[in-house]
């Protein structure tokens, strides 16, 4: 009986420990330099209505940081969805989705947001130096990072992949419907 339970608390510890391998793995593979479970690295940035955003304020709230520019067409092609699918939805809930436009003026933030219709707020990160506490900086700039209410990531996204989308959706409304209940 002793012995049973031994290897089974082995396998749960090898399985558990190679999914946490796998994810770390694929995180990395993707650009990312923190992985699912991580605290999010805290950032202040100025937002492009004028006021400061400090990410560690928004604890008690879901929160969805989109990497963005203005050049990047697989980031003008998710915009909308992202307006349409989760900001409308929850913008009056316990949630915070700021864009995270990388190294541009805030012109150019403000452009993308008319060119792409959104109404969510915009981030300025000169020099991508919040985008590069999430990501390697040379590694492309469409990704999604979900954070739950105690400031741990919880889902990353990399390009714009439907599936994944909608997956990230599910855990979004998931965690948001968790308070609710």
């Amino acid at each position: 009986m002793f012995r049973s339970i031994l290897l089974i608390q082995l396998f749960v510890f090898l399985f558990s420990t190679r999914y946490q391998a796998d994810a770390q793995s694929e995180d990395e593979s993707r650009g990312y330099i923190v992985t699912v479970g991580d605290v999010a690295p805290d950032f202040q940035a100025i937002l492009n209505d004028g006021k400061s955003f400090k990410l560690s304020e928004y604890r008690g709230k879901v929160v969805m940081l989109q990497f963005t520019a203005s050049w990047c067409g697989v980031c003008r092609k998710e915009m909308p969805f992202i307006e349409s699918e989760i900001w409308q939805p929850l913008k009056d809930k316990d949630f915070v989705l700021v864009g995270v436009v990388r190294d541009e003026p805030l012109e150019k933030a403000n452009e993308l947001a008319g060119q792409t219709k959104i109404s969510y707020p915009l981030a300025l990160d000169p020099g991508a130096e919040i985008f590069g506490l999430y990501a390697l900086k040379t590694s492309g700039v469409t990704r999604n990072v979900i954070i739950d209410r105690e400031g741990k990531i919880i889902y990353t996204t990399r390009l714009f992949n439907r599936e994944e989308f909608d997956q990230m959706k599910k855990i979004i409304f998931n965690e948001i419907s968790k308070n609710s209940q």
